[in-house]
């Protein structure tokens, strides 16, 4: 950019080419990173620890005085051990359209739901990528789509055409964490003939009245998280086979904010396989400003969740409780540190997680987590990675 700068300055086009120079914004980051596991591996092909390097970059491109943009983000890693995460993908690359209270978008996007901080009930627009976040499964893979957006006085509305579907990401057999049975891939199923194919759909209306913040959802299409089948493979060796259904579902997200109280809820109503059930988390925030006469500020957060299935294989959080400690020093570095634990009140299962991050100057931020589990009993759907406890160090480079 600023060699193109110059050349514009010494032909006399610097204005036109400053104009340009705004509308084209370049961002992203490369981050080392160290995963390092305190427990034995239940497998020889796994190892205690793991190095590897990501990246990620965006390029925002807006012109029409801003009333047209497009946005291109590739992502990758290179893994020390795990073969399937080393990988790459297109987290964005959307074209986007601003005609007065309307707004039209195509191409590979992200899309966010959820208000909660333990599990995002609600979250499916997009597919998860575990091997990126295997605990708390918040990244996620661009997902194709066409969006269609309205605001209105009486709230906004959104529609999605999801013509592909994407597979989650999972890991190999020298990954961690992972489940003690290997997961393959290459025996995925699903319960639609068209497979990837399968055209989704889903419908969103959001408002914020007075205090409250409202979300109502449906969605239609292949189920994003999978079911993990036992099966015999080609060598007759036991794997796990991810099998994938239509689902019809209907969902509710809520906060409400009342000075220094937060209230959230999430749940929803799904239809698949002939069954019907629900799941719902929810709980409250409270923000402590400008603790033990510093600037920093201390919130204190306790939710629950709760499926109506039970014990299943594909939601761990079916009768859990949460309780965390977040503090925001509110400092030059934006230093933040997030505490919490999960207790699954029928099985008595925990599962403990720390986060703190920091950034160094202006170009770096410094992040560590943590994750361990105990008192998992074989029942539970953690089981398979309760030997996985790590510690995560990362180094991220800002551009």
């Amino acid at each position: 950019m600023g060699t193109l700068l110059a050349l514009c300055a010494g032909t006399g086009l610097a204005a036109p080419c400053g104009a340009y120079a705004q509308e084209l914004e370049l961002r992203g980051y490369i981050a080392p990173e160290i995963r390092i596991f305190t427990e034995s591996a239940s497998s020889p092909a796994q190892k205690d620890t793991t190095l590897s390097l990501a990246g990620e970059a965006t390029a925002e491109y807006r012109w029409d005085d801003n009333d047209q943009s497009f946005v291109f983000t590739p992502f990758a890693r290179i893994d020390q051990r795990d073969s399937e995460r080393s990988h790459w993908d297109i987290r964005e690359a959307r074209y986007a359209l601003y005609a007065g209270d309307w707004e039209f978008r195509i191409g590979a996007d992200k899309v966010f739901w959820g208000v909660t901080e333990a599990v995002h009930l609600v979250d499916t627009i997009n597919q998860t990528d575990l091997i990126e976040d295997p605990i708390k499964q918040e990244v996620k893979l661009g997902q194709p789509m066409i969006r269609v957006r309205t605001l209105q006085s009486f709230g906004t509305l959104d529609a999605f055409f999801l013509p592909y579907f994407r597979e989650r990401t999972l890991p190999g057999e020298e990954g961690r964490p992972a489940t003690d049975i290997p997961v393959d891939k290459n025996l995925t199923r699903y319960e639609s003939g068209a497979e990837e194919w399968h055209p989704d759909f889903a419908f969103r209306y959001s408002n914020t009245l007075g205090d409250f913040d409202l979300g109502l959802a449906y969605f239609q299409g292949t189920a994003r998280d999978p079911i993990l089948q036992p099966v015999l493979n080609s060598g007759g060796r036991l794997v796990l086979a991810p099998f994938y259904p239509q689902m019809k579902q209907v969902s509710i997200d809520l906060q409400a904010t009342r000075g220094a109280w937060l209230y959230k809820f999430e749940g929803f109503g799904r239809h698949e396989l002939d069954d019907d059930y629900a799941a719902m988390t929810g709980g409250i925030e409270y923000t402590f400003y400008g603790v033990f006469g510093s600037t920093g500020d201390l919130g204190i957060v306790a939710e629950y969740a709760y499926d109506t299935r039970g014990q299943n294989l594909r939601n761990a959080y079916q009768d859990d409780a949460f309780l965390a400690l977040r503090w925001a020093a509110n400092d030059i570095a934006t230093t933040s540190l997030l505490g919490g634990v999960v207790v699954d009140t029928e099985t008595g299962a925990t599962g403990m997680r720390f986060r703190g991050e920091r950034r160094i100057g202006d170009d770096y931020r410094l992040s560590l987590e943590a994750y361990f589990f105990g008192n998992v009993p074989r029942q539970d759907l953690v089981y398979s990675i309760a030997d996985d406890d790590y510690l995560q160090l990362r180094i991220a480079r800002y551009f």
